[in-house]
């Protein structure tokens, strides 16, 4: 019995393959997971950072829906505008110090744990092997860090 994710030919066997491919997968998940981030991060401003802004300012949270101003008869409206920038702003400041800065700091400290697989060589500057004797590119003779007297 042939397996059902084997490529069969006609018009649904490119659809299926192209469903089946690991990245449509894995972009699913993440717009999910973001879908779902995206509400978590909303529920954390609206609860707790813009009542937060309220007792600072005196109990009073910031609302600019009705400001507006009009030219030649037309109203513009541009409280609204300013009501999504102040809370696109709040948001970005949330996710980037709860999230990106501490995440940051963390994977710097994975790194600074890792040992140097590779150097650049002096000549080409290409990537070489930390240990390699001899660039493959410029064959320029290396002596590595190991061997070199100490000074």
């Amino acid at each position: 019995m042939p397996s059902p994710f084997a490529a069969t030919s006609g018009v649904m066997g490119g659809f299926k393959q192209f469903l089946l491919r690991g990245n449509i997968v894995e972009l699913a998940v993440a717009v999910i997971i973001g879908a779902t981030f995206s509400g978590l991060v909303q529920a954390l401003v609206t609860d707790l950072v813009t009542p937060l802004i309220g007792a600072i300012t005196g109990g009073r949270q910031p609302d600019f829906a009705d400001y507006s101003f009009t030219v030649n008869g037309s109203r513009f409206l541009y409280g609204d505008f300013l009501n999504h920038l102040l809370s696109f702003l709040i948001i970005a400041a949330v996710v980037y110090w709860l999230i990106v800065a501490p995440m940051t700091r963390l994977i710097s400290l994975f790194d600074r744990n890792k040992a140097a697989t590779t150097k650049q060589c002096p000549e080409c500057l290409s990537d070489i092997p930390a240990e390699a004797r001899r660039c493959a590119n410029c064959t320029v003779v290396l002596v590595p860090d190991s061997e070199k007297p100490r000074q």
